[in-house]
């Protein structure tokens, strides 16, 4: 059974920061790439970042580059999301999935497997 688990939402205010954290069960994350995506009330779930198996290689998009910076750590099954200067449209329910892909500058999931998601509220 495999199990995508996702943590470290809350509320912050503007230009603040947060650590989301993805944990996988059930498979081995390193076979995986692993994206973070995010869906706000009444708008489509959008792809914010995706990072190679090896880490190596990460992208993100235009949205949200230059404040967010996805990680991993293979050893313990979990990729985190480091997200700064947040701004009050990222409010959303933050998403975690297994097998992501760039495509003309969009970010998809392959595999469309998601965690439960955890929320993140950016209000002052």
């Amino acid at each position: 059974q495999l199990q995508l688990v996702e943590s470290g939402g809350g509320l912050v205010q503007p230009g603040g920061s947060l650590r989301l954290s993805c944990t996988a069960s059930g498979f081995t994350s390193d076979y995986y790439s692993i994206g973070w995506f995010r869906q706000a009330p009444g708008k489509e779930r959008e792809g914010i970042s995706c990072i190679t198996i090896s880490g190596i290689s990460a992208y993100y998009a235009d949205s949200v580059k230059g404040r967010f910076t996805i990680s991993r750590d293979n050893a313990k099954n979990t990729v985190y999301l480091q997200m700064n200067s947040l701004k009050p449209e990222d409010t959303a329910v933050y998403y975690c999935a297994v097998d992501c892909a760039v495509v003309a500058g969009t970010i998809f999931s392959g595999m469309a497997y998601w965690g439960k998601g955890t929320l993140v509220t950016v209000s002052s």
